[in-house]
């Protein structure tokens, strides 16, 4: 089994920790985390791909083991991550990539690929949103209330997904088998949420989140003029994305291979080796298709 290495990187003063394995002469594949979690959730997905793909899976400023700034030293927006994102890559030497976005993965993969189109060869999105459709009413309503208007109630209705029970609920919910989900993954998220100064940090963006609705109509263009090749892996038993999340890809990508899987929010706690047995002749026939254009 190809070893994973766990490494640190300086972009724009700031200390980014990744994940990293399998060969840099072999295609890229770059592994773009949610909300609460960190690259640690790629833990079982890593090794089952390496051995034919190079895997970098960052911790986004703010989460797992990458710094976390205050919010007084630095303003967190999904611009300002994506910026460490791809500043990440280029000191990486990866100018050409096929990206796995779930969760806040999403916006910041969608930013990507609208920088640059032509450095994006692929996208596996599980439970990784581009479309109002899969936004699920009950999980967000508390959400969208604070990014409408900020005040002491609606705080108090944000911050309830900062805490134990939500982030144990994250994981569990739509999972068929609940003891397939390790309680560490919980308690590792909550206690990494739960630093001083972060509960700022997770408010800070779900308001930005609110910036990510408006683009969307651009990544819907994007995929319309790329048809870049992409497989949708998604949870159906979601209940913050839910499956017309998945759907969705269609109405503009039309060749786009769509699996719904028994399992939830975090599919890849209970489900990874379908994943990965999806994943790979994915990739493989978007990486072969790549290299003949």
């Amino acid at each position: 089994m190809t070893g994973i290495h766990h490494r640190y990187a300086t972009v724009n003063g700031r200390r980014l920790f990744y994940r990293e394995a399998g060969d840099p002469g072999k295609p890229a594949f770059v592994l773009l985390h949610g909300f609460p979690t960190s690259s640690f959730m790629f833990r079982t997905l890593i090794p089952l791909l390496a051995d034919d793909f190079h895997v970098i899976a960052p911790d986004h400023l703010g989460f797992g083991l990458s710094d976390g700034p205050t919010v007084d030293e630095f303003t967190y927006t999904f611009d300002a991550l994506t910026d460490l994102t791809a500043g990440l890559l280029a000191q990486l030497g990866v100018d050409r990539y096929a990206l796995y976005v779930q969760d806040y993965g999403a916006p910041i993969g969608w930013r990507l690929a609208l920088r640059d189109p032509a450095a994006v060869t692929a996208i596996v999105t599980q439970n990784g949103n581009a479309y109002e459709a899969g936004f699920v009413e009950s999980f967000w309503s508390g959400v969208f209330a604070y990014q409408q208007d900020p005040n002491e109630t609606t705080e108090a209705g944000a911050r309830q997904a900062l805490t134990m029970e939500a982030i144990r609920w994250q994981y569990l919910t739509g999972t068929p088998d609940e003891t397939l989900i390790d309680p560490s993954t919980w308690e590792h998220d909550y206690a990494l949420v739960s630093r001083p100064g972060n509960d700022l940090v997770q408010l800070a963006l779900f308001s930005d989140y609110a910036t990510n609705v408006p683009l969307y109509p651009s990544v819907h263009k994007y995929f319309r003029e790329s048809q870049v090749p992409l497989l949708a892996v998604w949870g159906r038993g979601d209940e913050i994305f839910g499956p017309d999340g998945a759907h969705a890809f269609a109405d503009d990508l039309p060749l786009a291979r769509i699996h719904l899987l028994d399992g939830g929010h975090f599919l890849l706690e209970s489900a990874v080796d379908q994943v990965a047995a999806l994943i790979r002749p994915f990739l493989q026939q978007a990486a072969e298709s790549s290299s003949s254009r």
